[in-house]
């Protein structure tokens, strides 16, 4: 989509007074309590940031620029055996409306177009026999009758299209995931809870088939940095599954959240489950995440329409929490066609994230941060009130 707040789609106007509402009233929130009780007792001084303050997450560590002018609106990304796969979003020049291939240094080597216009492609996701699926499903003013999947089967020189209208009126979405039985599940972009929706029937080439709501996800509340303020901690941009299709992730503007399929149950895990957050701070518009072709890292890009003059899409690269050991899918088909060779090493940086495993993790900082800040605040409180109770007894019973 394009981004919240622009000409192009004013219903995404941020509105000023709560966006500075949200700058000023959280420091006095988090902060004023620990500046009254820190004289009190020393806390530990492990927490290098100014008092009440979380220390700030990592951000992700660059692996290559996209530096072809077609591509500044990137909305859907995903690894492949070779390199990477990207669309951008709804894009009014031509000659961006292609599903883009790249290498493992980011350079365009191939660029797929489709047989009619789309309408606003948001997502991609790639199945696991190696089918790519783009999410035709953006409708900034839910004003359309049908949205849409184009899928790439691999090998294919075009895309098929498929049509779907939903059950209950229009929806904007972002956030495209294919589960185990190759099943596409589109996950709206609504704040506070998305809504889960699955093909009712089989998709038919240049049909129509109704969509059944099959859920929703609630995702937990985050304070990490973005642009769009609390808001963009709340809608849903973008989803990957795990090359193993035993995790799959959502991401908004400012997280990536990870959720286990132990069973391979897509919609139980996201209805049910409890995931691990990952914090994606200060991504210029973060919309598009994947897994790493080894399944230990995630890998966003961000959308640079409106940046500095200048600015190229970098993909980055964010370690994982501790969850269930990745496992290959031997001789399963890539999206370029060929088979990835069993236990291959992801050709984009893999003995990096090996590298990386033992050392603190994304959003861990953070919430040990603040643990230890809350903890010192409460003892803090006890001995102030332990002190308060001795004062009190030492004083004589009788007169001043």
């Amino acid at each position: 989509m394009t981004r919240p707040g622009s000409a192009r789609h004013p219903r995404w106007r941020w509105p000023a007074a709560a966006a500075a509402a949200a700058v000023v009233i959280a420091p006095v929130v988090v902060i004023a309590p620990v500046v009254a009780v820190a004289p009190v007792v020393a806390v530990a001084p492990a927490v290098a940031a100014a008092p009440g303050v979380a220390p700030a997450p990592p951000a992700g560590r660059p692996v290559c620029d996209i530096r072809d002018d077609r591509l500044t609106e990137i909305s859907g990304l995903a690894v492949t055996d070779d390199g990477f796969v990207a669309v951008n979003d709804g894009a009014d020049e031509e000659s961006r409306r292609r599903i883009f291939f790249l290498d493992a240094h980011c350079r365009v080597v191939r660029a797929v177009r489709y047989p009619s216009r789309p309408r606003d492609t948001e997502d991609l996701a790639v199945g696991a026999d190696g089918t790519i699926w783009v999410a035709d499903i953006g409708d900034n003013d839910r004003a359309r009758r049908t949205v849409a999947l184009w899928r790439l089967s691999p090998g294919a020189a075009r895309p098929v299209l498929h049509r779907m209208t939903y059950p209950d009126g229009a929806h904007d979405a972002e956030a495209l995931l294919v589960d185990d039985g190759g099943r596409p599940v589109v996950v709206t972009k609504q704040g506070g809870s998305a809504g889960l929706y699955r093909p009712a029937a089989p998709l038919r080439a240049g049909g129509t088939v109704p969509l059944a709501r099959v859920g929703q996800v609630r995702l937990p509340s985050t304070t990490t940095r973005n642009p769009y303020s609390f808001l963009g901690r709340r809608v849903v941009t973008g989803g990957a599954s795990a090359p193993d299709g035993r995790r799959v992730v959502l991401r908004t503007y400012a997280d990536a959240f990870e959720f286990d399929v132990p069973d391979g149950d897509l919609v139980a895990a996201l209805t049910t489950g409890r995931p691990r957050s990952i914090a994606l701070p200060d991504e210029p518009q973060g919309e598009s995440v994947s897994y790493s072709r080894d399944g230990r890292s995630l890998l966003t890009v961000s959308e640079t329409a409106g940046q500095p003059p200048g600015t190229r899409p970098r993909i980055l690269r964010y370690a994982l929490p501790a969850g269930p050991a990745p496992s290959a899918r031997p001789g399963v088909a890539g999206p370029t066609g060929r088979a990835a060779a069993p236990g291959a090493a992801d050709r984009t940086g893999a003995r990096g994230d090996r590298a990386a495993a033992g050392r603190d993790l994304p959003g861990r900082a953070g919430r040990d941060g603040a643990s230890l800040v809350v903890g010192g605040v409460a003892v803090a409180l006890a001995l102030a009130a332990l002190a308060l109770a001795g004062v009190r007894a030492a004083r004589p019973r009788g007169g001043r």
